[in-house]
């Protein structure tokens, strides 16, 4: 059963590590990317909260007369 696991897991086997390790980088420079888009995105709902998009021009809020 232990060597069945072994090769299963990958073992020894020099290109099977070397395909973790390119797995491996490649998930953790997806994460970074990941982090870097959540950044940009928080400064742009940032930028856009204080811009005048999200606000009710003065003449709109006042009650409308019929």
């Amino acid at each position: 059963m232990a060597k069945a696991l072994l090769g299963h897991l990958g073992g020894t086997d020099p290109r099977m590590l070397e395909q973790v390790r390119l797995l491996n980088r490649r998930v953790a420079d997806l994460e970074a990317h990941v982090m870097r888009l959540q950044a940009e995105n928080d400064h742009l709902v940032a930028a856009v909260h204080d811009g005048r998009l999200l606000t009710v021009d003065e003449a709109l809020s006042a009650p409308a007369s019929v």
